[in-house]
């Protein structure tokens, strides 16, 4: 069966392929690899996994979660320690002698710096796409958000997250703005938990999600919340249609890629299985579903999930599409990466470098 749709995006279990993860990798349907801090070593090993992933399937786009601060996957052997990104908006609110907005044009050129030095170390080592910026506002009330958001206003955040597009884009990496339409104002965190955000979708709309509006043309991917809103859809908002068609599509104009959240999380699991939340995912207006850590232990929940999806397909359970497949490939970088070593000589690099709060 030929399929023109690959939307699952698994991980692998260590620092190199096994023959498992070599047949995922050549299932039709699998179109990204996400790696996490069991897959680094060390830049060679990393760069030498990445460079056997694109041998076996060039198409296939690699991921990580590498935003700075706390959520970052590769911390030794050259790569920088890049900041929280609410050290962003701290720097955002102080003037210091500089007259009024000064703070605020210092952190949008930090801003970028910190986008491309991001990308740039990430792209030298042969990964396409971070799953970045955190659009979330800054409620003070989430421990799993923390001082990953810019700032608590969405004007703040929307100038901010535009300026790390624009370093990541400098380095050839698109983006992705997570976790629509805010994952901020609630206090559970929906990796163990199910989040419930009561609030009414106009009080959404004017605030949360206001960044989503705003930089609909710049944004290139976007990881909806395992979030309910039940004002809006009884179903998280990466299984709502109203969240992701309705509003998200055709009310924000939004064009790229919709990428579901981890399937395994406690948020995903109003769903069903993973295959069922997958369909789900998909039906609603996903274009990618990620499946992440049940790669571990052999890997028969991701080998359940292909075939689940397979038959599903078959069945009319859910409809491959070309749209989602070309939106898919437009994530892939277009231009050839600079190697590490010519990344340390580099002059931008090193000015990027110099911008990054401390």
């Amino acid at each position: 069966m030929a399929v023109s749709h690959a939307p699952v995006v698994l991980d692998i279990e260590g620092l190199t392929l096994n023959d498992d993860d070599r047949r995922r990798l050549m299932h039709p349907l699998t179109g990204g690899l996400i790696l996490f801090a069991r897959n680094w070593k060390d830049r060679a090993q990393l760069t030498t996994l990445c460079t056997e992933i694109k041998s076996i399937r060039p198409d296939v786009l690699i991921c990580v979660d590498h935003e700075g601060g706390r959520v970052q996957r590769f911390k030794t052997d050259g790569f920088t320690h890049v900041p929280p990104m609410r050290s962003l908006g701290e720097m955002w609110m102080n003037d210091g002698k500089g007259g009024e907005g000064a703070g605020a044009m210092a952190a949008t050129d930090a801003a970028t710096a910190c986008g491309y030095v991001l990308a740039s170390e990430l792209r030298a080592c042969g990964v396409d796409l971070t799953f970045t910026p955190v659009l979330d506002l800054d409620w003070g009330e989430s421990g799993v958000i923390g001082d990953r958001a810019f700032h608590r206003d969405p004007k703040v955040v929307t100038v901010l997250a535009k300026s790390v597009m624009h370093g990541l884009l400098q380095a050839g990496m698109a983006n992705c703005g997570k976790h629509f339409p805010g994952h901020g104002y609630v206090k559970a965190d929906s990796h163990v938990d199910i989040p419930v955000d009561k609030r009414s979708l106009k009080a959404i709309l004017q605030d949360d999600a206001k960044p989503y509006e705003w930089m609909s043309t710049s944004l290139t991917s976007v990881m909806p919340a395992h979030v309910i809103y039940p004002k809006v859809d009884s179903q998280p908002a990466g299984f709502s249609q109203r969240w992701l068609q309705d509003i998200l599509r055709a009310q924000m104009g939004f064009t790229g890629v919709i990428f579901s959240d981890d399937l395994s999380m406690e948020g995903a699991s109003v769903a069903g299985s993973h295959t069922q939340g997958a369909i789900a995912a998909l039906n609603a207006g996903c274009d990618m579903v990620l499946l992440c850590n049940q790669s571990l232990n052999g890997g028969a929940a991701v080998d359940a999930l292909l075939d689940g999806l397979t038959e599903a397909l078959a069945a009319g359970d859910w409809v491959a599409s070309p749209d989602s497949e070309a939106r898919r490939l437009d994530l892939l970088p277009q231009t050839a990466p600079m190697t590490w070593d010519e990344l340390m000589h580099s002059p931008v690099y090193q000015q990027a470098l110099s911008k990054l709060p401390r």
